[in-house]
């Protein structure tokens, strides 16, 4: 039978992802793919966990294998599948076997979003055994040393229906994210965006604010990844205001009171 599995060159990082460190997530997440740990990145939605993870890869020099995670994931999604190729019937490797035979990282994005009984396939190889049984394979596959399995999600977003099941979660170590400290940020702004460091402050100082009004009804505070959309248009020549409008004020809620509260935050700075 043959097996069809995609290059490991698809999935390497070239360039380093720019990553500025909040704390020791880096020596942390280092330390836990040498000790062949899986790992949960747990922050609020733009915060950096996609850039940590990629940063990560680059840096220990492994392939980078991403699934978006929804709620129609199934396990064959995930493990692979046979298809017919003419006459001949192959079998398919999907994103976690192929990541297994590569001696990737796995990075499963917004996990909560998948259903419970589609992670139950990764159990087998978050303990000891490090492996990956395929029953339409007849057969297990073992985790290379270089092999690491990650996931994120935001627990703002959680809810009865979609929860890690404590058989899932209790089988990962945490890092915990979240919008870095106003001077780390600044920088993250400027660097990413090219906006002058005067406005890349007022970004950050409006974020602050604006943050606060979740105590008003505000699902979540703008990210860190929508202060670099409104500085990288204000570093194209849009008007600052103008930006932030389209960047945040109305990407963060369709209510016209939380949108005016907002405003007001912006014009103070612009």
């Amino acid at each position: 039978m043959r097996i069809i599995t995609p290059d490991a060159h698809d999935f390497e990082i070239d360039q380093a992802p720019w990553y500025l460190p909040a704390g020791d997530e880096v020596q942390l997440f280092e330390t836990a793919w040498q000790a062949k740990l899986p790992v949960i990145l747990k922050g609020p939605t733009g915060c950096g966990k996609t850039r940590f993870v990629a940063h990560m890869a680059h840096k220990l020099g492994r392939p980078l294998v991403t699934v978006a995670c929804h709620e129609d994931l199934t396990a064959s999604d995930l493990l692979g599948r046979f298809l017919i190729l003419g006459e001949e019937t192959v079998w398919c490797d999907g994103p976690l076997t192929t990541a297994l035979r590569h001696g990737a990282i796995l990075y499963l994005d917004e996990v909560v979003e998948a259903r419970n009984d589609t992670m139950v396939v990764i159990h087998p190889l978050t303990d000891d055994r490090r492996i990956l049984p395929i029953d339409k394979l007849g057969a297990s596959l073992q985790a290379p040393d270089d092999f690491m399995l990650v996931m994120s999600y935001n627990p703002g977003y959680q809810s009865v229906l979609k929860e890690l099941k404590q058989s899932t979660r209790q089988r990962f170590i945490s890092l915990e994210f979240s919008y870095p400290e106003a001077e780390l940020e600044q920088k993250v702004v400027e660097q990413e965006s090219g906006v002058a460091a005067k406005h890349a402050k007022s970004l950050v100082k409006i974020a602050e604010k604006v943050r606060r009004l979740t105590e008003r009804g505000l699902e979540e505070g703008v990210s860190t990844r929508l202060l670099i959309h409104a500085g990288t248009l204000m570093a194209r020549g849009i008007d600052p205001a103008r930006a932030c409008e389209v960047s945040f004020v109305r990407t963060l809620t369709d209510d016209a009171d939380l949108q005016r509260s907002i405003h007001e935050v912006v014009r103070d700075f612009f």
